[in-house]
């Protein structure tokens, strides 16, 4: 359960750090860009990847699309945070598991019970819930936390596919991923340095590496706690579902003094309860 709480803490710790950086003068992209140096750097020490087994065996379609959308959505969830704030944000990123639920019925053709549809059907209000307005607020930046959403189930989906590939270790393939984001990265800020004239900044590295530990400790908790409830996954992945969207209220709440309307609160209840049912479909 250490694992879990752990990996619950780093993730909403991410969106913490995006909601600081608006304080500060610096750079999204070049803090994405270091998140990956540092996240690099920690999967080839905890996971030690055996590049050598990497060639004509690797489904590199899916690697480069995973090395594009990654830093693409991390993008989205910086200015989603900033818009909309944590809560919405963490909401939204948390329903996105209904994406590769509804590919699984849509695309694959799997069975779909009656638990699922009842999930679906609870997720869909929640998410128009949590995202609802206030309305004397005429900005609605909906469209962020929406991105993410899909974004987010793409991603999902990717590494899904990733994981049947058997031939190679899962953390290989994560560590190649980090490897094709960095590369992006790497020409995003060239970019952004040489043709908009954003100047480097040491805070930059400052926030891009507690991004990249937080990130990576999230990745490394997750994968801790499937091994230490290998018997009961859906555990896991209740409890890293839940527990980011409650954890990531109450800090949006009270810490950061965001503002929810009843919609808002309605909608969040929804979407533990469309969780919980996911969670029970599996089980059954």
């Amino acid at each position: 359960m250490l694992f879990l709480v752990l990996s619950i803490i780093c993730s909403v710790t991410v969106g913490v750090l995006f909601k600081m950086v608006r304080g500060y003068e610096v750079s999204p992209i070049q803090i994405v860009a270091w998140n990956y140096v540092f996240a690099l750097i920690l999967c080839y020490f905890f996971f030690s990847p055996n590049l050598t087994n990497i060639g004509t065996l690797a489904p590199w379609g899916i690697y480069v699309s995973l090395g594009v959308l990654l830093p693409a959505i991390f993008l989205f969830l910086a200015a989603s945070i900033k818009q909309v704030g944590i809560v919405k944000t963490d909401a939204a990123q948390r329903l996105s598991l209904f994406i590769p639920i509804l590919a699984a019925w849509l695309v694959f053709k799997e069975d779909f019970t009656i638990l699922k549809i009842a999930a679906l059907l609870a997720a869909f209000p929640a998410l128009l819930l949590i995202l609802a307005k206030p309305s004397e607020n005429t900005k609605n930046k909906w469209i962020y936390p929406a991105v993410v959403l899909l974004g987010f189930g793409i991603i999902d989906i990717l590494f899904k596919q990733i994981a049947l590939h058997t031939t190679l270790p899962y953390t290989t393939s994560l560590f190649v991923v980090f490897g094709i984001a960095l590369f992006i990265m790497i020409g995003a800020v060239i970019y952004n340095v040489m043709i908009t004239k954003v100047s480097l900044n040491f805070k930059n590295i400052i926030f891009g590496g507690m991004v990249g530990i937080f990130n990576f400790g999230n990745i490394l908790f997750y994968l801790k706690a499937h091994k230490a409830f290998a018997e009961n996954p859906s555990t896991v992945f209740a409890g890293m579902n839940m527990g980011v969207i409650v954890m990531g209220s109450l800090v949006g709440i009270f810490i950061f003094k965001e503002k929810l309307t009843k919609m808002n609160f309605a909608g969040l209840f929804l979407a533990l309860i469309a969780i919980v049912l996911i969670v029970i479909s599996q089980i059954i």
